[in-house]
């Protein structure tokens, strides 16, 4: 089958999936849980438990804020200790609601049995209130609460559902395994996300450098009972799977600066969401499991794991169950080492999308002395949305916001393409960052006034 991928940009690190014959593990549950309220994207969960409390795992501790929001549950059975702020992997204060683990007693009417359930639900409502009722977000690094999104707008129409399999990151391979190990649950899932969408066709990308989860789940298709979904493979090329990388490839459409993939008639869910849908529709299980990936360039072979956890658990808890911090290890990550986050506080607890703790050498994360500008292009060449960084990186050093934003820094996606082709070692990605969030507050800010 022809091998698709985007149309402007991308680069080609390595793919350092060391992990990736690593089966999934599941991690035993730590002494303490600690429960974010600001794990999706939106309003922060409201607590509705106070401290004292018993709950039950799977039970309802938070409901959502505003439209934009998701309920939390409780990852274990315990009592309610304390509900505050408390440091998150950047050191940012965030409300958590900590519990003390006493058990595993799960809340009543929770499928736990691993049959397969392969018939759908009749109704689009039933559906997309279990979606929402059990807390499923996105998990391919935005969060977004996942029942608004498979409910478009009135006017618009969805003609694509596209399951996001390139994992295109390098060393990440969570999702990797659960395309081999929960192949048939994740085809139900999309099965779900499809009829909920009216029926549209459903493709699943996934990159070249994965033929056993390309096998795997044309193996499972034929297997089962629905129509209309296709694998199709993906050249290995980063970021492949960026929402807009991955319209462009599989339906040949550009998604317009500001707009959002429904306008070119695209709907797109990562893996792990669509085995999120299976298990909220079919079984009743809210979101409080995630896998993630334990990998490094300092790790030997017999230390790099893939781990099915709890949200809430420490990552100092998971650190320390995978053998500890490796000495050589300079800079720890939370997710890619594109576009992941380094981790200040490795106490801080595992979220619905968290998706690997990534360590990395000092030779790995070192950057060289920054020179010259030589006007290469290069920068632009890679970058995946068209953008031009060497001009944006002039106009952040000027402060001129103006013109940032009639460049376009708000499209930038952030996925360090242009820092790792540019041949002068400059910051394009830390400087342009710090410009795109402020230009992005000035346009909210003019959009609330706008309001009044």
């Amino acid at each position: 089958m022809r091998k698709l991928t985007f149309s402007i940009g991308g680069i080609h690190p390595a793919d350092s999936k060391f992990s990736r014959d690593c089966a999934i593990e599941t991690l035993p549950l730590p002494q303490t849980v600690y429960v974010s309220m600001a794990q999706h994207l939106g309003a922060p969960a409201t607590p509705v438990v106070a401290v004292g409390d018993k709950v039950k795992t799977g039970q309802v501790i938070a409901e959502p804020a505003g439209f934009i929001s998701a309920f939390v549950h409780s990852p274990a059975s315990g009592t309610v200790k304390s509900i505050g702020p408390r440091a998150d992997i950047v050191g940012r204060p965030v409300n958590h609601i900590e519990i003390a683990v006493e058990g595993d007693e799960w809340a009543e009417g929770i499928d736990l049995s691993p049959e397969l359930i392969t018939a759908l639900p009749e109704s689009r409502e039933e559906i997309l209130d279990r979606v929402k009722k059990c807390g499923v977000v996105g998990l391919g690094g935005a969060t977004f609460p996942t029942h608004v999104k498979l409910n478009p707008a009135p006017g618009s129409k969805a003609e694509c559902l596209i399951i996001n399999g390139a994992e295109c990151e390098p060393f990440l391979t969570s999702d990797y395994r659960i395309m081999l190990e929960r192949t048939k649950e994740i085809l139900v899932g999309v099965a779900i996300m499809q009829k909920v969408l009216g029926g549209c066709k459903s493709v699943i990308g996934i990159e070249e450098n994965k033929p056993e989860a390309i096998e795997a789940m044309n193996k499972a298709l034929a297997e089962l009972p629905y129509v209309n979904i296709h694998v199709q493979p993906l050249k290995k090329r980063y970021p492949q799977g960026g929402e807009k990388q991955l319209i462009d490839a599989v339906m040949g459409r550009q998604v317009g600066s500001g707009a959002l993939p429904i306008s070119v008639g695209a709907v797109v869910q990562n893996m792990a969401t669509a085995l999120a849908v299976y298990e909220a529709v079919q079984k009743n299980k809210p979101l409080i499991t995630n896998t993630l990936t334990v990998t490094g360039d300092c790790l030997p072979v017999e230390r790099q794991h893939n781990y099915l956890f709890r949200i809430g658990t420490p990552l100092s808890f998971i650190a320390q169950y995978a053998g500890g911090v490796p000495e050589e290890a300079a800079k720890i990550i939370s997710g890619g080492p594109m576009m992941g986050k380094a981790i200040s506080n490795l106490d801080a607890a595992c979220v619905k999308g968290s998706s690997s703790i990534l360590y990395l050498s000092r030779e790995a994360t070192l950057r060289k002395p920054a020179s010259a500008c030589i006007r290469c292009g290069r920068c632009a060449d890679a970058c995946p949305m068209g953008l031009e960084p060497f001009l944006l990186k002039r106009l952040s050093t000027a402060e001129d916001f103006d013109a940032l934003e009639k460049n376009a820094v708000q499209d930038c996606i952030e996925c360090g393409c242009c820092l790792y082709s540019c041949p002068a070692n400059i910051p394009l990605l830390d400087i342009i960052r710090q410009s795109k969030a402020k230009v992005m507050g000035i346009m909210r800010a003019r959009a609330a006034a706008a309001k009044k």
